[in-house]
Order: structure tokens, then sequence, then C-alpha cells
């Protein structure tokens, strides 16, 4: 189901995904936390859905190729703001598209944070439109390390 959401100033109206609900509906136990190989080999096939929020192209279309490729079948609920289709930022090169997989976090891209770790003060964990909107504003207030 993709389920485009509203985000992009365009009123109540034009906002069709509440997230929420679909995440309340998980049968996922939020008590348990599995280790690394139980996550990596049964925690999707133990889910009655999955709920993803792509923030670039690449990763959309390996979310894609995986839901396809998988010898299981489980529904999937794809949540993406029509913004990203057309921001810049969210584009891929080619080789993510056929070097890499599906991946769950990104890192951070800009070369003057990734080659001074030791100056980063907050870290804010985000997804989809708002990480965009998010360096947008830092660039603005020009808040990179120096």
């Amino acid at each position: 189901m993709l389920l485009p959401h509203g985000m992009d100033g365009q009123g109540p109206e034009h906002s069709c995904a509440r997230i929420e609900r679909f995440l309340l509906m998980l049968n996922d136990d939020p008590r348990k936390i599995p280790d690394e190989e139980e996550r990596l080999l049964r925690n999707i096939q133990n889910a009655n859905f999955q709920v993803c929020n792509p923030s670039y192209a690449a990763n959309y279309f390996h979310l894609l190729k995986r839901q396809l490729r998988r010898d299981f079948r489980k529904p999937l609920i794809v949540s993406s703001p029509k913004k990203l289709l057309r921001l810049k930022g969210a584009c891929s090169d080619i080789n993510e598209f056929t070097n890499f997989k599906f991946t769950q976090v990104r890192t951070e891209t800009n070369p003057k944070i990734t080659q001074n770790p030791s100056g980063v003060k907050k870290l804010l964990i985000c997804s989809g439109q708002v990480y965009y909107d998010l360096v947008a504003r830092r660039d603005k207030l020009n808040r990179n390390v120096n």
C-alpha cells in the first residue's frame, strides 16, 4: 500500500496516511529487543506487516525489490511524501541501485561532519521528509561542524 502523506503544506484534506494507526496494529512486542541474529532472520517474518518510510530513491527501489524476492509475503505499507519524488537531495547515484541493498539507517553524508565527528553536539533520529527539512535548516543557519 502506497500512502503518500500530506505534509507538503497542502492542508489536512491531502493527508491520507495515519502511520500511527498502522504502528499500533503491528503485532511486535515492544518490550522484547531481539538480538542481532534473530532480528535479521526472523523479525520481519514474525510481524503481520511492514511499515516503511524510505528517505531516498535507491532505498525505495530496494524496498520494492526486497518485497518481491522474499520467499514469504507480508503486506508492505509505504509512507512517502510526494515532495521526495522531486527533491534533489533525495536523488540517488546509479551505484546505489546496483551495488547496494535496502538500508535501515542512512548515516550523515555531509563531509564536514563525517570528518570531524567529535564536533557533533546533538544527534537527531528522523526519517523521510523531516530529514531533508532539518538539513536545509541546518545549512541555512550554518550549523555545520567547523
